[in-house]
């Protein structure tokens, strides 16, 4: 596989990484992927929560989250308290029901910088694999042309996804700024 097509799927999977972060993000709205990162003991192990219950949305408000073994349920409870969402979760014996409050505009902004901020994580990541792009180029066996358009295209790449970046936290912020 040559330079390229390496530094480019790299980016890809960088960029994937960011819109996995950014789910994590609440925005006002009831999202199974507020839970990714969260880890509940189970068995004497450190397990997702999604491997160990089903996580059902009701009403676009509310988290339903059913175990499939009860024994885990207090464990998990935990888990998500420790995890300091900022929303209390209920449990009822059978299922935990976390419901997603409002957002303040206050709260609105805070979201944003924190999205923001993984953007800009995003774009550093994406500059450190052109660094190494450029490196192997540098140090590779090739004519100062060949240098020279592989190198261009490599900021071509890079280019391209940090556009792809602002875009998805452009997104982002609309989704979070809207009532």
């Amino acid at each position: 596989m040559d330079i390229v097509e390496n530094t480019e799927l790299k980016m890809i999977a960088s960029l994937e990484t960011l819109q996995n972060r950014l789910t994590t993000i609440r925005a006002g709205r009831a999202n199974p992927g507020m839970l990714n990162g969260i880890s509940a003991e189970a068995y004497g192990v450190m397990t997702p929560i999604n491997q160990l219950a089903n996580i059902t949305v009701h009403d676009g408000k509310q988290l339903f989250i059913r175990p499939f073994d009860r024994g885990n349920l207090k464990t998990i409870e935990k888990s998500i308290n420790e995890a300091n969402l900022g929303i209390n979760p209920t449990n009822n014996g059978e299922t935990i029901i976390l419901t997603v409050p409002d957002l303040t505009e206050e709260t609105r902004r805070d979201y944003v910088k924190q999205a923001k901020q993984m953007a800009e994580e995003g774009k550093i990541s994406l500059r450190n694999i052109r660094q190494d792009a450029n490196t192997q180029i540098k140090n590779g066996e090739f004519t100062e042309d060949e240098k020279d358009n592989l190198m261009e295209d490599v900021q071509e790449l890079i280019n391209k996804y940090n556009k792809k970046i602002d875009e998805i936290f452009n997104e982002k912020e609309k989704e979070l700024m809207a009532i």
